[in-house]
């Protein structure tokens, strides 16, 4: 039996041919059957002008049924173009046999022949088509192990029922639609009911056994989309998302994809000065030092929409940036970047100013953004005298090379652990910000250096780590139940970051709108919620312990530093405080020092910034 269906499937425009080629010979005799006042005055004379042209019958049809495509679509995915196309082709082939008929005055031949054969062989072939369909979706259904419902009861909703239903993609039946539209309550749509609003998915939930949820709603807001998942996550379904980018006409859906904690805590849509950014990008050299990390590679992706001349990423790590390099050269193939632009990439550390001397001389970038950093909290307090090389140094050395080489612009990745820090990374941010500040009267290069907090998804992040965690089943591990920090998602701070670095003039420090903080303990729980499991219950949340140097909160701003807001509403600008150069190479003479002498890494670099 398996050898037989995989000889139809290997073979199967040819079975589908001899197919249809049998029911234009049944139909057509039927249809002579039925002239023949259902067989009563047939006999072999009369049936000899039907059989006698039988095969330019077939030749007419099979050719039309070719020029139509009608069996180079999947009998799966049968919809109304389909019916469209077997209806025209069988009207035109066989609306020629019977003009044929009439000219040719065949003896003997009924005229009504053609024209009955065209009604019975249209029946025939849709009718085989529609079965053949019904039979795979009961197929592929009784083997789906979940049941589901799809929110959003519109055309989307309907090519995501066909999909599911049709696509052993997914392991879900399902059962019936819900829509907030109380006119649509209880309407069939592609033979699923509408069950209830999304208010009544606890209530579906129980009485129809449900464990899944796709969102199939075209151009949904963020704020309903978040409205909508903690619905289906108060009714404990697993929820996914119906993507409406890649939609073939003829296989519909093909991307659904997991809800992820970026659509409940992102802010969508952020409105830049797209004019403005490209003033200083488009046509320009732009350098991006950690251009493999979260940060650097992401600003990379939005620097490129923005035509620059050339794009040179400088990294210590080969093997991310190496990722980001073969990222963009397949999607430049696929058009999303401009082909004409040059991207560089460059292995070199911070720490080693030379290199970045020969770097800045070879290329004479125009813009560098600064992501290059060590940021992990716990290591870094292990490991501060190479924080303090590094983060500071390494900073110090990328500054002074900019100016010397006549770089126009040049903007810091700072972070929230700067404010008041209580561990090693935070300060050695902070005192990057204290370059930016010491070296703002260059009269050369513009500095700034742009505040934000966590990034969801970057490295080291909690949320792969939450996502790991509960792909083994547990435990979640939070630090402290009280814990919160601001986040954003990774497009979105980089965004802000260009549009930031727009308004660098002399050593500000841009604060990014990080909106309401968060508890990583909420965050864990909507994590374990979204896989579809009950914090707790399926998977448990353990409490650690703060780690050494973190904060049970972060701060966005010093006591003393002096906010207004720019142009954008989510940027907010710092007033630079009053360091000099002098004060920040009496700075760094402290820190070479501890260095040298391998003194109190972590009490010094702490003291160094007040």
């Amino acid at each position: 039996m398996d050898r037989l269906i995989a000889f139809l499937r290997k073979n199967r425009e040819l079975f589908l041919g001899i197919s249809d080629a049998l029911m234009v010979c049944v139909s057509y005799f039927l249809a002579y059957f039925l002239r023949m006042d259902f067989g009563k005055v047939v006999t072999a004379e009369t049936l000899n002008p039907v059989v006698n042209t039988m095969v330019w019958v077939l030749l007419i049809n099979m050719i039309f049924l070719l020029l139509f495509k009608v069996n180079q679509t999947l009998w799966q995915y049968i919809s109304v173009d389909e019916v469209i196309r077997v209806v025209v082709a069988i009207a035109c082939a066989n609306g020629l046999w019977l003009l044929l008929v009439f000219l040719i005055s065949i003896p003997g031949y009924p005229r009504s022949v053609p024209i009955i054969a065209a009604m019975i062989l249209v029946l025939l072939m849709l009718g085989v088509r529609v079965l053949y369909r019904i039979y795979r979706r009961n197929q592929m259904q009784s083997v789906k192990k979940h049941r589901a419902v799809i929110i959003g009861a519109g055309s989307a909703g309907a090519l995501a029922l066909r999909d599911i239903t049709l696509s052993s993609r997914y392991d879900s039946k399902v059962i019936g639609f819900i829509d907030d539209s109380p006119v649509k309550k209880g309407k069939i749509i592609s033979g699923a009911e509408v069950l209830g609003s999304t208010d009544d998915l606890e209530n579906v939930r129980e009485k129809y056994n449900v464990d899944r949820a796709y969102i199939a709603i075209k151009s949904i807001s963020k704020e309903n989309l978040k409205i909508i998942v903690e619905k289906c996550r108060n009714a404990n379904l697993a929820t996914k998302i119906v993507s409406f980018e890649m939609v073939d006409s003829d296989k519909g859906i093909t991307q659904v994809r997991d809800v992820s904690i970026d659509d409940l805590l992102g802010r969508g849509e952020i409105k830049l000065d797209n004019s403005g950014i490209r003033s200083y990008l488009n046509g320009k050299t732009i350098m991006v030092t950690g251009g493999g990390g979260s940060i650097g590679s992401e600003l990379v992706r939005q620097i490129l929409h923005f035509h620059p001349k050339r794009i040179v990423l400088v990294d210590i790590y080969e093997n991310c940036m190496y990722d980001v390099q073969q990222e963009v050269k397949i999607d430049t193939s696929h058009g999303l970047y401009p082909s004409d632009i040059e991207m560089v990439c460059l292995i070199g550390s911070i720490r080693d100013k030379a290199r970045i001397d020969e770097i800045m001389e070879k290329y004479h970038p125009s813009v560098v953004f600064h992501a290059a950093a060590h940021k992990h909290v716990p290591l870094v307090e292990g490991s501060p005298e190479e924080a303090i090389k590094n983060n500071v140094f390494g900073t110090n050395n990328v500054i002074r090379s900019c100016i010397e080489h006549g770089v126009e612009r040049f903007v810091q990745i700072s972070t929230d652990k700067a404010v008041n820090p209580t561990n090693v990374m935070g300060a050695t941010k902070r005192m990057c910000e204290i370059l930016v500040q010491g070296y703002r009267n260059n009269g050369v290069t513009k500095l700034c250096a742009v505040r934000f907090g966590n990034v969801l998804g970057s490295h080291g992040s909690v949320i792969p780590l939450f996502k790991e965690q509960i792909e083994k089943g547990g435990p979640v591990t939070v630090t402290d139940p009280n814990i919160i920090r601001y986040f954003m998602t990774i497009p979105e701070a980089a965004q802000l970051v260009l549009q930031a670095g727009m308004y660098a003039q002399s050593g500000e420090i841009f604060v990014l709108d990080m909106g309401t903080p968060v508890k990583i303990a909420d965050l864990a729980e909507n994590m374990i919620r979204l896989s579809g499991f009950i914090p707790n219950v399926d998977i448990a949340i353990e409490y650690t312990g703060l780690r050494p140097g973190e904060k049970m909160y972060e701060e966005l701003n010093l006591d003393r530093e002096k906010q207004t807001k720019t142009e954008n509403d989510l940027i907010f600008v710092n007033e630079p405080s009053d360091f000099t150069e002098a004060d920040i190479q009496k700075k760094l003479g402290i820190l070479k020092n501890v260095l040298d002498t391998h003194g109190d890494y972590r009490e010094t670099m702490l003291n160094v910034i007040k």
